[in-house]
């Protein structure tokens, strides 16, 4: 069994209950280790957008990483994803990114490990520091929460459901 990470966003509908969807459908096939809190974050790269709400959650699973994304692929469009080509920084419903799979390394065309711009994004860093704080970066060869305090990211989060938050039930 090996133990991946998934960084989990969303900036249109409900958010928070679109989270706690795709946490349903993922624990469906894989085995949920841990779920950090819940970050409302500002958008990044297409800033004309309205906030995200971040997660990342751990699980364990036998599948291999590329069928691993091609699962949280599925399960995004079960969720109701579009795709824009012209604009995949813009609004989503739901955005399922796999960051790290172990401490494996892949360059495909389709999937690379660890998550090439995880580093740049205190919306992944911060939720993943709080579910695996002394997890080792196959690459940058230091822990997530050194990687999360030397982020140059200057966005500012803001907690919005304590870890804890899933597998509860949303209000109203």
């Amino acid at each position: 069994m090996s133990t991946l990470y998934i960084a989990l966003g969303a900036n249109l509908g409900r958010p928070q209950a679109q989270l706690m969807a795709a946490l349903d459908l993922i624990t469906a096939h894989l085995t949920l280790q841990a779920c950090s809190p819940l970050y409302l974050s500002p958008p990044k790269y297409n800033t004309q957008q309205p906030p995200f709400t971040n997660a990342v959650c751990a699980v364990s699973t036998s599948l291999p990483p590329l069928p691993c994304l091609h699962l949280l692929q599925r399960l995004e469009d079960h969720l109701g994803r579009q795709r824009d080509s012209n604009d995949r920084n813009g609004p989503r419903c739901i955005d399922l990114d796999l960051l790290l799979y172990g401490q494996q390394c892949l360059a495909t065309p389709e999937l690379t490990l660890p998550h090439p711009r995880m580093l740049e994004r205190r919306f992944v860093l911060q939720p993943l520091a709080d579910i695996a704080p002394q997890l080792h970066h196959p690459i940058a060869n230091t822990t997530i929460t050194q990687l999360r305090d030397a982020c140059p990211d200057p966005d500012t989060l803001t907690l919005l459901a304590p870890a804890g938050w899933y597998p509860a039930t949303l209000p109203g």
